[in-house]
């Protein structure tokens, strides 16, 4: 996607520029790199002007005319304010084709300079590399060609965003929809029994305080056919005198919406010309005194939610003693489900829809599948467990048993094979959902987008932890703010998987102990989408058997290669394939362990992250790491001591290396890290399994360590701890040989890192002799920003 390519476009030239002898290192003016970085952070300028406009940024995303205030002082509906806007829908607009094909070629563009940037300051720092064929003013002059280009076709794209409209050629994703029907007369509802009666109290129970509730969930969890079944339940129909069900979607016009809820309320209430003091009086007029229930479907827009608790407030004017009438809303979104206006009333009950479970989804299963009629024990097995497959969401279930319902192969056999995923089933059932998925990842905005995506590098059913995620996302540097002093980074990317999971595109597999998120994950059916998505974006191509290693367009020009089966680099062919893709920037193995050494491709020359820790190396490979000058991110698994010749990574971000085996398995001067280690000024994330930093030699420091994890207690020496100024997180590791005899003083210089906000001891084998642990100092002074 343009977006990312952009930003990561940003960063390369912010570094190439605070590089001191840019001029030497790279054949081209620092005019032409500042011509560029102007129009780079001119066109970020122009997506987020896109966004506002498309309505997927709530942050000025209105004019100042357009906004509303407080429910206390909104007074009345003004649904005309938006001049612009009068003839066209509302909410959220997406991109038209025009835009689309602008995106591609920004992508293209932005790629194709940074390409050229980082191949000329590659092959002018490898020593081995003799750029005598093109002279200095050659190169000099292929990359303003580049640089124009890219500068062209930004100017495309803004001269069409400078347009008075958008594109509204998608008019189609109006009518999609996400309710589960299986085709024919309307079905019993199978599951969510006691979030039925739950909310069927809550609409005719005695609570004269309850007037909005709002069901929230994720996309084809059955949100439509659960408030549609409580629309029709037949007590409902007693106690209401009015019934109302309105169908919103991403795009609307507000006007549509009273118009409905009055036209169904009173036939002959006409069509509304009126607006302000006007239009509060005709809802008062239509709806006061009665008891109605208003079924406000399929809500993408707070905005939406901030009406419709004015409009029923205007229907229970006077009345807030007495039973009155009720709004039942559903949405995707937590934000719209919730009261964030600080008013008591109306108060807004959520509910948060939860996924089926394994016995509920076999129910349903079953029902679409036979009916009535009980299945055939012979497949019932085979049955859970295709059940169980669909991960608790309706949408897939319901799709899964169409699909079977139209294969005349009814056997075990068979069954046997859609339950394994031995064939397309599945991969049928998503494809035909990823309309209905997929809605919620084409409404945000473009920074969410590239976040969303990145989900998907790890494998299906991967508990992603956050430290790792905020690691790799630093290091892919196409998710930076502009500024580095805006926020924290860490909170900063927090804020962005929590508008994610408020969204319902990721979910949070664990919770820590004070319950904060540990890790986070996909739903099946999201990733599914996320994978289809990021390789039509040319965002990452994953490889999990041969046929994905061939050279087709979905591989060609790819920025990271996901590798979800190891054993790949053993194959000559693919290892061939993957070394041709010059472009890639992220080798990433997330499949499972691999205990024997394969020939991983480390040939690709504009490599920034390595993640490897799920392949053993039985010798460090030094002589190809030091041909990545690029590289920020290495991640893998090791048991050998580190050669010092890795400090010529000098930009290397993040160091982390795992042992295969037990440290006390190791020699003794196997534990420590080469002193060439304190050289290394980029460093900010080091994780060396039971190793040791070395006192650093005439005051060294590493001035931008934020994390140092499983040292031993060795490292915890004055002149170490003195050398790590910025250091805010410290994880100790203790693993000695039963038969150890030496002190072990964790805490006695702890005092020197008054940065420190989080400090972890992890005790291998924790029977330790009574002499072995150092009592503490008299009076051992912590940092005061360490955390309880």
């Amino acid at each position: 996607m343009a977006y990312t390519a952009v930003v990561s476009l940003r960063q390369t030239i912010h570094r190439l520029l605070n590089i001191s002898g840019v001029s030497i290192i790279l054949p081209c003016s620092l005019e032409t790199l500042n011509s560029a970085y102007k129009e780079v952070r001119s066109i970020l300028r122009l997506f987020k002007e896109l966004d506002e406009r498309s309505g997927l940024v709530e942050k000025n995303r209105l004019d100042d005319e357009f906004k509303f205030t407080k429910i206390r002082r909104l007074r009345n509906f003004d649904i005309f304010r938006d001049k612009r806007r009068r003839s066209r829908r509302m909410g959220f607009r997406g991109y038209g084709q025009r835009m689309k094909s602008l995106d591609g070629k920004v992508r293209v563009a932005a790629c194709k300079l940074e390409d050229a940037l980082e191949t000329h300051f590659v092959n002018l720092n490898n020593e081995e590399h003799h750029p005598s064929s093109l002279t200095s003013l050659d190169l000099e002059e292929l990359i303003k060609q580049d640089v124009n280009s890219f500068i062209k076709t930004l100017k495309e794209l803004e001269g069409y965003m400078k347009e008075e409209e958008l594109d509204d050629d998608d008019d189609d994703d109006d009518v999609v929809s996400s309710r589960i029907d299986f085709g024919g007369n309307k079905s019993k509802m199978v599951g969510f029994s006691d979030e039925f009666r739950q909310i069927k109290d809550l609409l005719h129970g005695d609570d004269k305080s309850v007037n909005f509730v709002s069901l929230v969930g994720m996309a084809g969890l059955g949100k439509t056919t659960l408030a549609e079944e409580l629309f029709e339940d037949s007590s409902i129909l007693e106690w209401f005198d009015h019934r109302v069900w309105v169908t919103v979607g991403p795009r609307y016009q507000f006007k549509d919406i009273v118009q409905s809820i009055l036209s169904q309320v009173n036939p002959n209430v006409g069509e509304i010309l009126v607006q302000g003091y006007e239009l509060d009086n005709k809802i008062r007029e239509c709806l006061e005194g009665r008891r109605c229930l208003i079924v406000v479907d399929d809500v993408w827009d707070v905005e939406i939610t901030r009406h419709m608790k004015h409009l029923i407030m205007l229907a229970n004017v006077g009345s807030r003693d007495k039973l009155g009438s009720l709004i039942l809303l559903t949405t995707r979104q937590e934000k719209v489900g919730m009261d964030d206006t600080g008013e008591r009333w109306p108060e807004i009950h959520m509910l948060k829809l939860r996924f089926m479970t394994k016995e509920e989804s076999w129910d349903l299963l079953r029902d679409k599948l036979f009916g009535e009629q009980s299945c055939p024990p012979q497949l019932e097995k085979a049955g859970k467990k295709i059940a169980e497959n669909c991960d608790g969401l309706p949408l897939t279930i319901v799709t899964v048993a169409d699909l079977l319902s139209k294969v005349d192969d009814m056997t075990p056999e068979y069954w046997n094979k859609v339950a394994e995923k031995e064939n397309s089933i599945f991969i049928d059932a998503y494809d035909q959902m990823s309309k209905v998925i997929l809605r919620s990842y084409n409404y945000l905005p473009q920074y969410l987008k590239a976040c969303f995506l990145y989900m998907g590098i790890f494998p299906q059913k991967y508990d992603i932890l956050f430290s790792k995620l905020t690691m790799l996302w630093t290091a892919e540097e196409c998710f930076l703010p502009e500024s580095k002093y805006f926020i924290k980074l860490q909170v900063f990317l927090l804020q962005h998987l929590d508008e994610l999971i408020g969204k319902s595109l990721v979910l949070v597999r664990q919770r820590s102990y004070n319950h904060k998120p540990k890790t986070y994950g996909l739903h099946s059916a999201l990733w599914h989408s996320c994978m289809r998505e990021a390789e039509r974006n040319k965002f990452f191509h994953v490889l999990n058997n041969y046929a994905d290693s061939l050279i087709t367009e979905s591989i060609r020009n790819q920025r990271r290669l996901c590798i979800h089966n190891n054993i790949l680099f053993g194959l000559k062919d693919v290892h061939k394939s993957m070394e041709s893709i010059s472009t890639v920037r992220s080798l990433l193995c997330t499949g499972p362990h691999h205990q024997y050494p394969v020939p991983v491709c480390f040939g690709l020359r504009l490599l920034r992250v390595i993640h490897a820790l799920t392949i053993r190396f039985y010798e460090f490979p030094v002589m190809e790491l030091m041909k990545l000058v690029l590289l920020r991110y290495l991640a893998l698994t090791y048991d050998g001591k580190l050669p010092p010749s890795i400090s010529k990574l000098w930009n290397l971000q993040f160091f982390i290396v795992r042992r295969h085996l037990s440290i006390i398995n190791l020699y003794e001067d196997e534990l420590y890290l080469p002193m060439e280690i304190w050289d290394m000024k980029e460093l900010k994330h080091l994780q060396i399994m039971g190793s040791d930093l070395p006192s650093p030699c005439d005051g060294a420091l590493l001035p931008n360590l934020l994390t140092l994890a499983d040292v031993s207690a060795r490292s915890c020496t004055e002149g170490v701890l003195k050398g790590l100024p910025k250091l805010g997180k410290l994880g100790i590791r203790i693993e000695l040989a039963p038969d150890a005899t030496e002190h072990l003083c964790c805490f006695d210089h702890i005092s020197h890192l008054d940065k420190l906000e989080s400090l972890k001891c992890v005790v291998v084998n924790p029977a330790l002799k009574s002499e072995v642990i150092a009592p503490l100092s008299s009076s051992p002074r912590f940092p005061e920003k360490l955390e309880s």
